[in-house]
């Protein structure tokens, strides 16, 4: 459990519901509960926002994150070999199994090329400044958009005409789009995010 110092943040709409957790604090903890409204954090962090329908809370955090961490560091390896899943799993302390899920995205979508077998592994299929990370997430996340309504073949909602807070949604997803397309993977390498 958390001490109270440490607040996570939620908003849970009649129209879609939401949730933001505030991630920072001694050891990365985080906690998705309610706290008072007001309490601002004082810990360094990050606030993820995320659909609730899609998956786990703790899959949209690390899969995505993870699938960035995997392509950085595959992007400051030689072009010209193949980085084993060990020496990945190492560097970037995450367990063999679950990066092992994260790459095998990663090939199925095109984003690196994989190679079975001795002298195997993992490397990236163009230069880093070609991939942005809108291009990353979307490939390991599904969809960015912050309410259902707005995702690719979204189903019709029967209150999208009188919806007073879908504006507010759409505009949310335009910058979200815009920002993450805008911003390659070079561009967290060299820090000028």
């Amino acid at each position: 459990m958390l001490p109270q110092s440490y607040p996570t943040f939620a908003y849970r709409g009649a129209y879609a519901p939401l949730l933001c957790s505030y991630r920072g604090g001694p050891q990365g903890h985080s906690t998705t509960s309610v706290q008072a409204r007001g309490v601002r954090p004082f810990d360094p962090g990050i606030i993820i926002i995320t659909n609730q329908r899609r998956r786990n809370n703790y899959d949209y955090i690390y899969q995505g994150r993870y699938a960035l961490r995997v392509m950085i560091d595959l992007a400051g390896q030689d072009p010209n070999t193949y980085t084993p899943l060990k020496e990945i799993a190492a560097r970037q302390e995450i367990s063999e199994k679950y990066l092992e899920n994260i790459l095998k995205s990663l090939v199925t979508g095109g984003l690196i090329f994989g190679l079975r077998g001795k002298g195997g592994g993992y490397k990236l299929t163009k230069k880093p400044e070609d991939y942005t990370i809108s291009s990353i997430l979307r490939l390991t996340e599904g969809s960015l958009a912050p309410v259902a309504c707005l995702e690719e073949n979204a189903t019709e909602c029967e209150r999208e005409a009188v919806c007073p807070t879908r504006p507010l949604w759409k505009k949310l997803d335009t910058l979200i789009q815009d920002y993450l397309g805008s911003v390659s993977l070079k561009d967290l390498i060299d820090g000028t995010v």
